[in-house]
């Protein structure tokens, strides 16, 4: 260690950035006051320097902001998911136009808010051509939460029911583009009058719970039989719809909550071979979330895939920050970016 510049001797030469900064938890959403401050970045031997492009803003930014995930550090630069292009590291990565997304970036160490990056060189994923910076900023944490969901309870398979409780929500969307690539027949649940929204690889039958009874519609559209998979990504008040859609040997993917605790029938849960499946991205570092993205990258050469539509008005410069992340934690369904040269 260098007593004077504090880097240890494996460290590389600084680069300046210009970052978002936490200084303090906030009392809830509205209190957060993010601030723009200049920060020297080094990086190790096994770490890249990545100038940000654009970085998408998540739900999950803006509660670990507000205490919601107990872990997360103060100070630091909020953010998990990124694009940019690689301008320090191994020969072979600069220039590199490169995306990713972390569970530990922006919580429990600086993350992706901000002009420069230090990310580890495995946590790279290079960007397919024909998708945007910014569009590639809005793929990680949906995608990976998706992706992962699906892998935990078995992926779909040719001919299955898949019901996504949710489906117009970004993850809900993600799910959707995925299990149609894989053959399955999707039932997306909504909560009033409208369409599905999203990119999918065959037709999705929409229910509206706010009128109709969904399991009943769920058997209805399924021979009686339920869905093989139920993806809900809403939580607590689907659960009992979900429970009563599923099929024999069914499986449920629960990735939300808005009340911790929920009622269930245990006798219907093991006489009808039920699996109930638990995913948390925040566990996954840079590394992990890397890997399960490069899993699909054929879905988004070939097209099965898409990442989402970045409307104009959804892009903030750094130093609106504060707009930002009231439009994720609002009313808004766009994903939201990002983009220090904005």
């Amino acid at each position: 260690m260098n007593a004077i510049t504090g880097v240890t001797a494996e460290a590389k030469p600084a680069v300046e950035a210009t970052c978002v900064r936490l200084n303090a938890r906030a009392a809830d959403a509205a209190s957060i006051e993010p601030r723009i401050e200049q920060h020297s970045l080094s990086r190790r031997q096994d770490e890249v320097v990545v100038a940000i492009e654009a970085a998408g803003v998540n739900p999950s930014d803006v509660k670990a902001a507000t205490g919601l995930m107990p872990y997360a550090v103060f100070p630091r630069t909020p953010g998990r998911d990124f694009s940019g292009r690689v301008i320090d590291g191994p020969r072979e990565w600069i220039g590199k136009s490169v995306f990713g997304t972390s569970g530990d970036l922006g919580i429990r160490r600086d993350g992706t808010h901000a002009s420069h990056l230090v990310v580890e060189t495995a946590a790279l994923v290079e960007k397919p051509a024909g998708i945007s910076m910014d569009e590639a900023a809005g793929i990680g944490v949906p995608f990976v939460t998706a992706i992962e969901g699906f892998r935990r309870a078995e992926m779909p398979r040719l001919g299955e029911h898949v019901l996504i409780m949710g489906v117009n929500g970004k993850v809900g969307q993600a799910a959707a583009q995925l299990a149609t690539w894989r053959g399955a027949k999707v039932i997306g649940v909504v909560r009033k009058d409208e369409t599905y929204e999203g990119h999918a690889n065959a037709p999705i039958e929409i229910v509206n719970s706010a009128t109709t009874d969904v399991a009943e519609r769920v058997r209805e559209l399924t021979d009686g039989k339920g869905a093989d998979i139920v993806f809900n990504t809403v939580g607590d008040p689907y659960f009992d719809d979900a429970h009563h859609s599923l099929a024999k040997a069914g499986r449920q993917i629960l990735i939300a909550a808005v009340h911790k605790v929920v009622q269930f029938n245990i006798l219907e849960f093991y006489r009808g071979r039920h699996t109930y499946v638990g995913i948390d991205t925040l566990a996954f570092s840079s590394v992990e979330s890397a890997d399960v993205l490069r899993s699909v990258l054929p879905g988004f050469a070939g097209g099965f895939l898409r990442p989402f539509p970045i409307k104009d008005s959804s892009i903030y410069p750094l130093i609106d920050a504060k707009a930002a992340y009231a439009a994720v934690i609002g009313s808004s369904r766009d994903r939201i970016v990002l983009r220090p040269g904005a």
